[in-house]
């Protein structure tokens, strides 16, 4: 009998589906300890279910990060699969530069695997224009916690961590979870330094990125232009 697709992220099951009712089919999704609920009329196979919610304009948003939201969608090769993005909005194209990355249905060539951390995939057209959110909301003065911590620090080179996983107060975060640095004089960020890290991972086993307040809306602003802008190619 056929399964319905599972997620797993750190050995956390991240997506599951149970009957709950006779017209309801719940399904679970989530990243690591982050869960989501929505709800589906069932069909008599699991793997209908799969292909009518794949097909369909409906969006999975996350409670626990509300910032995100899946979206079906097919891809070659892989088929079947969630694109992860910051925007309610459908992407335009699978590939659309709204999406952070992609987690497949399943593990290719085991049906019964479940696909997981190593199975993410990068956009890398999202990391482009993420970076250029950042640099410009910077330069903007968009986010008082990058101000605030520009004052403090008064001079030198300041990290933009990634705010998943922060470090403790005076220590330099994990590789993994800093996004780009920007020098500092005077108190003052020197947006034109902006250097982006190419050792900082979109996902990671704490999460996909999650930028401070006003980057997070620069960001969603710019790539609601850029889906736009795909649209109308």
């Amino acid at each position: 009998m056929s399964r319905f697709p599972k997620f797993n992220l750190a050995g956390t099951s991240l997506i599951t589906s149970c009957p709950v009712a006779d017209d309801v089919m719940q399904i679970k999704i989530g990243f690591a300890n982050f869960k989501l609920e929505v709800l589906q009329p069932p069909t008599s196979r699991t793997h209908a279910l799969f292909a009518r919610y794949s097909t369909s304009n409906s969006i999975i948003s996350d409670s626990s990060r509300p910032d995100l939201f899946y979206h079906p969608v097919s891809l070659p090769i892989v088929g079947s699969a969630y694109a992860v993005s910051f925007l309610t909005q459908s992407p335009p194209t699978p590939d659309s530069c709204s999406v952070m990355g992609w987690l497949p249905a399943e593990t290719a060539g085991a049906a019964d695997a479940e696909a997981g951390l190593n199975e993410f995939v990068e956009n890398s057209k999202f990391r482009i224009i993420m970076h250029e959110a950042i640099q410009t909301g910077l330069e903007e003065n968009v986010d008082d916690i990058w101000i605030n911590a520009a004052l403090q620090l008064q001079q030198g080179w300041m990290h933009i961590h990634d705010s998943r996983n922060l470090p403790a107060l005076g220590r330099i975060g994990n590789p993994d979870d800093i996004i780009a640095s920007v020098l500092v004089q005077d108190s003052k960020i020197l947006p034109d330094t902006y250097q982006s890290m190419s050792s900082h991972r979109l996902c990671t086993s704490d999460g996909p990125t999650l930028l401070t307040e006003g980057l997070a809306a620069k960001l969603r602003l710019l790539l609601e232009g850029a889906i736009v802008r795909e649209a109308a190619q």
